[in-house]
């Protein structure tokens, strides 16, 4: 009798936890649940302070984020299943107070920001933003940039695990060391496109060519130069070293550029951002590359990378922050 009750109870369970259902939608997408007076006032500052901490092609915005009117219920119940959802206004709101049912630490007197999971869905994250009664646009506005650090971060963790799905490939580590001097921590995806004694280019380009590629060239210069390359150097440097190694020419579209001074690992540099393009008359394609100068003292060397992606009618953010995850991992040897 007490394991008819038993089987009974899991069962009951296990039909309630089939009533919620799984969060849709991609880690990218964010749905935003706010009173549309509010949202009016908090749009244009809202969105410029969720802007990209890497760039891409277009300055594309690391999210998409859509309003919903949560008062609008017919259109609410189905957004707020989403993966990815940001509620904000006072605690009493009912899109809000449905939210802080599932935190379950002290709550701080407003404005605040928190995060909860499984709200409205399983597998969702919500981002919460509790605001005051009043001035609740500045409130807005000063959690906005501790929001960008919170999601990006996660959004960050979420390419590296998926980048890693396949495994990383030790065995191309270690032959990158005992070769070249140096190693780079590639996911098994990757391969050994083309190499010599004085460079190499290694490729991923599944699961179709035509629709994605990510591909990162290497050499060096030694002995190291006094100085590091200067922005127009390593701008240079990159479309030389494109179209002498690279299986179609690459021109550089200059119209968004970062150089900046970097440190990865303990070795020191440069770090030039901006976009690639096929020349005129070619088949038309372009996307965001990273390209690195590194200096390496116990070899004498100073290691010049290129990292770039193509992914025409995809979101590239998480692809350039895949490259820029197997940059950080320079280690020389």
């Amino acid at each position: 009798m007490v394991r008819s009750s038993v089987v009974v109870v899991l069962v009951a369970l296990l039909m309630g936890a089939c009533e919620t259902p799984r969060a849709h939608g991609d880690a990218s997408a964010v749905i935003v649940g706010a009173d549309v007076d509010l949202w009016f006032d908090v749009e244009a500052e809202f969105l410029d302070a969720m802007a990209p901490t890497i760039q891409t092609v277009r300055e594309e915005r690391p999210f998409r984020i859509t309003h919903q009117d949560p008062l609008d219920l017919q259109y609410w119940n189905n957004l707020r299943r989403f993966r990815q959802v940001l509620v904000m206004g006072e605690a009493g709101d009912p899109w809000v107070a449905e939210a802080l049912e599932r935190y379950e630490e002290e709550l701080h007197e407003p404005p605040t920001l928190l995060q909860v999971h499984d709200v409205w869905a399983r597998g969702q994250q919500v981002s919460v933003l509790v605001l005051p009664e009043t001035n609740q646009a500045e409130a807005v506005a000063e959690l906005a940039g501790a929001l960008q650090g919170i999601l990006d971060q996660q959004f960050r963790e979420y390419a590296r695990t998926r980048m890693y799905v396949s495994g990383r490939n030790t065995a191309l580590s270690d032959s990158l060391a005992n070769q070249f001097g140096f190693s780079l921590t590639f996911p098994n995806v990757y391969r050994v496109a083309e190499s010599n004694e004085a460079f190499l280019r290694i490729r991923n380009d599944n699961p179709n060519p035509r629709e994605l590629i990510r591909e990162v060239g290497l050499t060096w210069i030694s002995p190291i130069p006094e100085e590091d390359p200067s922005q127009s150097e390593m701008e240079q440097w990159r479309y030389d070293f494109a179209n002498e190694h690279y299986n179609d020419p690459q021109e550089l579209d200059l119209s968004v550029v970062t150089y900046r001074d970097i440190e990865v690992n303990g070795h020191s540099g440069v770090e030039l951002q901006s976009a690639w393009a096929s020349p005129e008359g070619a088949w038309p394609a372009g996307g965001p590359f990273i390209a690195r100068a590194i200096q390496c003292p116990e070899r004498d060397r100073l290691y010049l990378m290129d990292a770039w992606v193509y992914a025409p009618e995809r979101d590239k953010y998480e692809y350039v922050i895949q490259l820029q995850n197997i940059l950080n991992s320079f280690e020389c040897r």
